[in-house]
Formats: structure tokens, C-alpha cells, sequence
């Protein structure tokens, strides 16, 4: 049987025909859903270019092939080119496809009307919350659009919930107390984090009586807000102002960089910031992961986050939000609440000037980490991935009789 899945990431395309991406989602990552399904479609927007970008991997490869969607960036691209988009999207589902969809997503919300209107069932690996994703800040958008927008998207995913044959959460509970599945549906939660044997350290971190210099590291995409870089400058800011000697790693690239490069400018840090851009997952990250003293994520947004979950796996301490799946990583003395720069500049200090603290930061989080290693989540993969093929045959065996 043959698998869609339909997601909200910008592919890119050679004139070849081949498909590269430049983050996650190249050809290994759709090898896990081949162990239950015999091909798989994706879906997504594509966007032409005539080079591949250093660091970028292929996507497709031996059954994974790809269903372009019009690229477009922001609302007001997507509303030049909705009906080409629309028409791409339900095109590229049939009756005899098995459908997973990764919300929240625009191209999830015109699909799902087809998909509901046929009755056939589609299963959802539910990995943000649109309720934050159009929070304040996160985007730079017009006040009513960004309002309409995030209840739009928070009522079609909970609509979505609702009727899905089968839904797998990234979390454990945040994102299942806002989003309930039907009484009905097949339940599992899985990260998608990737953790061989060699991303762990084999021991935890010790830390001397240091007095700097401090490297702090945050990893994401800044192609959006979501991931607070800002409120982190800010931050780092405020710590330098008041004398400590901090430098800041930030691996990620996007859209909002030349934003934040001036933002470090104007705060008079420019020198105590790096922009590392898009690194290659796995070693290149590690590498810099290995460098730093404190992770720090301050995000707006996040289901459960990959990238603390890597930096935890090294040992690192690390300081986040109170955002989605973040307090499921991180105990309560560990956490901030988002937007607030004050609060997360004392944070930072707090955990710095202890190195007994930051130590067992370093124990807990390498045995946190450990719940997330591939070997443990596989299993709870492939239940989901059965459970949504025998659902949708059922569906097909009920259509033919």
C-alpha cells in the first residue's frame, strides 16, 4: 500500500528532478515509514532552485517520491497562489492511498475537507500548537490576520482530533490535553527526535569554578519566531550589561537572520554573537553542542523540541520555556516564561554561577535523554503506522465489497 504524507516544509528542487532538503526530513527519515508501507508519497511545497545549497541532503530516493505543491512563503502568497495549491493538494491523494497528515499545516486544513467528505480515514502526527505558533511576537504580521489566523488554525486541529482514524502526538500530555483524539481512535505519542548510540556522551558533564567566558548555544529555524532568538539576545544582553563574560552560539538560518544580526548590533553585542547558519544534522551540530556550557531554548512555539533534546543527550544543561512539550524535558527550577527577557537573563545567571547545579543538570538530562532513543521509540512508530494501514484497508474492503 502506498503511504501519503502531507507536511508544512519547503523542499527544494534541482533541474535533475531531484528533491533536497536543507534541515530534517531527508530520504533516511522516510525510511521508517517504508518498514510498514510498501511506498510513500509526500507532500509539500517545493520550490526550484538552480544549486543545491551546501549541507543539503536528498529526500527522495527508492519509494519515496514527492507531490509538489506551489512554494509559496506567508499569507499573501498563499493567497495569489491558493487555488494552484488547493488543486495540487487534492490531486494528490486517492481512494487507495493510506493518509498521514503532520499538522498544523495549511495544506492539512484544504485536504482534510476531501478526506472528510469521501469518509475515508487519515491518521495525524500532531507535532506544534497553532494556539502558540500565532502567539504574540512569533509572527510579523498584521494584528487581525495573526488573530484570525490562530484561532482558524487552532479550531481546524481540533476538528482534525476529532475524526482522525489513528493520531500520534509528540508529546506525552501537553499537546493531547489541547488537542483531545476521538474516544474512538488509535492513541500513541512519539518524538521525532533521531538518537543513534553515538549522539549520547557516555558520562555526564563536571564543571570547575569557571568565571567565564560562558558559551551559550540555542539550534532553529529562523525562518519563523517561534524559537525566541530575539528574546535570547536580549537576554544575553542584559547579562553582558551587568558584567558577565557571555558569547552566543546560534545554529540556524532563515528569513528573520538579517533581523537578529541587527538586533545584536543595536544592543552593542555583535561581537559576542555568532550566526553559525544551517549546519548538517548530527556531527556538525554536535560538534558546536560540545563547545557550549548552557543550552538555551526560548521559544514562542514547540511541540517537543528535537534540538534540546540532542543538547541533552551531550550532557548540556539547559534552560527553556514553559511552552508545549518543554516542561515534559525540564523541571519547573529549569523553565521561563516566554517573551520575558528579564526573567530569562536571571535564568541564565542562576544557572551559570552554580557549577554544582549545572553538573546535575547535566546527570538528569543525559538519563532524560535516554527515554528517547530510537530503539525505544520504533516500536510505538510502527504501531501507529499499522494501525492507520489496517484502518484504511478496512475503509477500501468496506468501499469494494
Amino acid at each position: 500500500m502506498n503511504l501519503v504524507v502531507m507536511l508544512e516544509h519547503c523542499f527544494l528542487r534541482t533541474s535533475d528532478g531531484r528533491i533536497w532538503t536543507a534541515t530534517t526530513f531527508s530520504y533516511d527519515f522516510w525510511q521508517r515509514y517504508l518498514e510498514v508501507f510498501d511506498s510513500v508519497r509526500v507532500v509539500a511545497r517545493v520550490q526550484d532552485v538552480p544549486d543545491v545549497p551546501n549541507g543539503c541532503r536528498r529526500a527522495d530516493g527508492e519509494n519515496v517520491t514527492f507531490a509538489s505543491v506551489p512554494h509559496y512563503v506567508g499569507p499573501w502568497q498563499f493567497a495569489l497562489r491558493v487555488w494552484s495549491v488547493t488543486w495540487a493538494v487534492q490531486e494528490a491523494v486517492t481512494s487507495q492511498d493510506a493518509v498521514i497528515l503532520r499538522v498544523p499545516s495549511t495544506l492539512a486544513n484544504l485536504l482534510a475537507p476531501v478526506l472528510r467528505k469521501r469518509g475515508q480515514p487519515f491518521g495525524l502526527e500532531v507535532v506544534g500548537d497553532p494556539w502558540d505558533v500565532f502567539s504574540p511576537g512569533a509572527f510579523k504580521w498584521p494584528w487581525p490576520v495573526r488573530v484570525l489566523a490562530r484561532f482558524w488554525f487552532t479550531w481546524a486541529l481540533k476538528q482534525q482530533c476529532r475524526e482522525a482514524a489513528a493520531v500520534a502526538y509528540v508529546t506525552k500530555f501537553a499537546l493531547q490535553r489541547r488537542y483531545p483524539p476521538s474516544a474512538t481512535a488509535f492513541v500513541t505519542n512519539f518524538s521525532d527526535v533521531e538518537l543513534p548510540t553515538s549522539a549520547f556522551v557516555p558520562v555526564p558533564r563536571t564543571f570547575g569554578n569557571k568565571r567565564g567566558p560562558f558559551t551559550l548555544i540555542t539550534v532553529g529555524s529562523l525562518a519563523q519566531m517561534y524559537k525566541g532568538v530575539d528574546v535570547l539576545i536580549d537576554a544575553v544582553a542584559l547579562c553582558i550589561k551587568e558584567g558577565w563574560d557571555i558569547r552566543l552560539l546560534i545554529v540556524g538560518d532563515g528569513r528573520h537572520r538579517p533581523d537578529l544580526e541587527a538586533q545584536s548590533r543595536e544592543r552593542k553585542i555583535e561581537d559576542r554573537v555568532r550566526f553559525l547558519g544551517q549546519l548538517p544534522a548530527g556531527d556538525p551540530v554536535r560538534a558546536q553542542l560540545d563547545q557550549a556550557d548552557l543550552f538555551v531554548l526560548a521559544s514562542r512555539q514547540e511541540g517537543l523540541p528535537r534540538a534540546m533534546i540532542e543538547a541533552m543527550a551531550r550532557g548540556l544543561p539547559c534552560v527553556g520555556t514553559t511552552i508545549g512539550g518543554i516542561p515534559e524535558l525540564l523541571p519547573p527550577e529549569d523553565l521561563v516564561p516566554p517573551n520575558d527577557p528579564f526573567a530569562l537573563a536571571a535564568k541564565i545567571k542562576e544557572v551559570l554561577r552554580s557549577p554544582e547545579r549545572m553538573a546535575r543538570m547535566s546527570m538528569r538530562n543525559l538519563q532524560k535523554a535516554r527515554e528517547y532513543r530510537e530503539e525505544v521509540l520504533q516500536a510505538r512508530r510502527r504501531a501507529f503506522y499499522r494501525a492507520v494501514k489496517e484502518i484504511t484497508v478496512e475503509w477500501q474492503r468496506r468501499q469494494n465489497p
